[in-house]
């Protein structure tokens, strides 16, 4: 029985060396952590529980059965994040180069089942050169099958990739059908076709930074929601964020305590807005004044900059915000803002998150380029997720909200529960000057007269109280009582039931 023992512990040790020394060294050279090591940062202590960790691939071709290492490349199990459990697979590029076989696909499937009939989330870690090219279509299949299980995981478990070495090929396209993508900067990139191809074809002589760095993902594709400095500083945030969500789509998001008091005051958002109508101001304060201990994960925060979306909490559980950002192009919604918010608010709607929305936007942006670029139909994504979305939804106008925007942007007829504005709120088709240029052409020559149109319009239209004696705004509050008022509302909602029309599935505008 003692050689048994032995055995086990033998080849346990062979799995773990992973590559081998002079690859795992080479790894480390390249300011990378092993695929193990990355698990031991991201999980808690001693919490990991491995599977198949002898499994080998059965190719022959190529002389490929001289080189066989267990694990096949892939590493995969579960394990807790502070206490939560979650399922987990890591590519090692010291094994093959991370690259996918039949046998190493059916290590991730594995998992992906589980997560399904378990109900709780999956986090793939990429560090790969894609399929194994020696299995040929057997590799290509065990990506199908791969991507296949992420379309059924999708809104049932959320899924993270994090992207920490190369990704090309078949690999991209799991994570771009995952909820969140987060990369390393300098170390990872993503791509579908490499540098060599790109110039053969195209005739472009460009770097993988340049084809698809962490720089070109975050803030001209929008493939990924955030990028970080190292692998540590990656896996960290990582935790950070899973901590926001629920596991399944049957549970309600995660309560952790606080001792934020929630009848805590803000005096300062008293004055957040300017008394000029045209004057910015950061509508991130807003939120971090208003979130328990001003704790925000955002996402996406380098594209789209005109809005803002991420996750905080009130009275210790989850909810998602989106807000306007006046500091970035006055706020106003283009294709970019609009897509990503759109695919933010779906995400807190698959998974019971209450959502949270800051409004001041004087409107679409206008223009060939995002008419041409397909605003309307970008534009309709974002109406369509906010009226489509059952989950608690709580507005608040902080200032302008004109026109088309208005009603995009969680307005009660997107079947808002409860909408507040501030004071000094502009709710209106469009702006004074705007609105008495179109109204009054005739007093065009007229500076008087169109004077007193102008303040006419500002008395009659640029306030809250028209839309609130609609009913279209429940209340017109103090801003120093935000917080109170939207964790009430939310308190209220709790238990929200939406009766749906049955049907197969919707058919957003993509």
């Amino acid at each position: 029985m003692k050689h048994r023992i032995h055995e086990l512990e033998e080849r346990r040790s062979r799995a773990r060396a992973g590559g081998g020394e002079a690859r795992v060294k080479a790894q480390h050279a390249r300011g990378k952590l092993t695929a193990r090591e990355r698990i031991d940062v991201l999980l808690d202590p001693d919490s990991f529980e491995e599977f198949d960790m002898f499994v080998e691939h059965r190719n022959t071709d190529f002389h490929a059965e001289k080189s066989r290492i267990p694990g096949d490349g892939v590493v995969t199990g579960w394990g807790t994040i502070n206490g939560r459990m979650v399922y987990i697979f890591a590519k090692d590029f010291t094994v093959f180069g991370g690259s996918l076989s039949e046998s190493h696909a059916q290590k991730i499937c594995k998992i992906q089942d589980m997560a399904i009939q378990n109900g709780a989330p999956i986090i793939g870690l990429y560090d790969a050169g894609g399929a194994r090219i020696q299995e040929g279509v057997g590799s290509l299949a065990g990506f199908g099958e791969v991507f296949k299980r992420n379309v059924l995981a999708s809104g049932v478990v959320p899924q993270i990739s994090v992207i920490m070495g190369p990704c090309a090929g078949g690999d991209v396209y799991s994570p771009a059908l995952t909820d969140f993508i987060f990369m390393v900067r300098d170390t990872s990139y993503m791509f579908i076709t490499g540098p060599d191809v790109t110039k053969t074809v195209t005739h472009e002589d460009v770097t993988p930074e340049q084809l698809g760095g962490a720089k070109v993902h975050t803030m001209k594709s929008a493939v990924a929601d955030g990028a970080y400095e190292n692998d540590v500083i990656c896996l960290e945030e990582i935790r950070r964020l899973y901590d926001f969500l629920p596991l399944n789509n049957r549970e309600k998001p995660p309560h952790w305590p606080t001792e934020d008091e929630i009848v805590r005051e803000e005096p300062s958002l008293d004055t957040l807005v300017p008394e000029s109508p045209n004057k910015p101001y950061d509508m991130k304060e807003l939120i971090l004044k208003v979130a328990d201990e001003g704790d925000f994960f955002e996402i996406g925060e380098a594209f789209a900059r005109n809005i803002i979306t991420g996750f905080g909490r009130m009275e210790g559980s989850t909810v998602g915000f989106v807000a306007n950002q006046p500091m970035v192009l006055a706020g106003v919604l283009d294709s970019d803002a609009s897509r990503k918010a759109s695919r933010f608010v779906r995400f807190c709607d698959c998974f019971n998150i209450p959502i949270v929305t800051f409004v001041d936007v004087p409107g679409f942006l206008p223009g060939t380029a995002q008419e041409h670029g397909g605003i309307i139909k970008h534009g309709a994504k974002l109406l369509f997720a906010y009226a489509e979305a059952t989950v608690p939804k709580v507005t608040v106008i902080t200032r302008k909200a004109y026109g088309g925007a208005y009603v995009v942007m969680a307005s009660k007829h997107m079947r808002a529960d409860v909408n507040y504005a501030w004071p000094w709120a502009q709710i209106a088709v469009m702006g004074a000057k705007g609105a008495v240029e179109i109204i009054f052409r005739k007093d065009a020559g007229d500076p008087d007269a169109i004077e007193a149109h102008t303040k006419e319009y500002e008395e009659k239209f640029l306030n809250p109280f028209v839309a609130a004696s609609r009913g279209w705004i429940d209340d017109v509050i103090r801003p120093h009582s935000t917080r109170r008022r939207i964790a009430g509302a939310l308190r209220m909602l709790r238990n929200k039931q939406v009766p749906q029309v049955w049907k197969k599935h919707d058919n957003i505008p993509l």
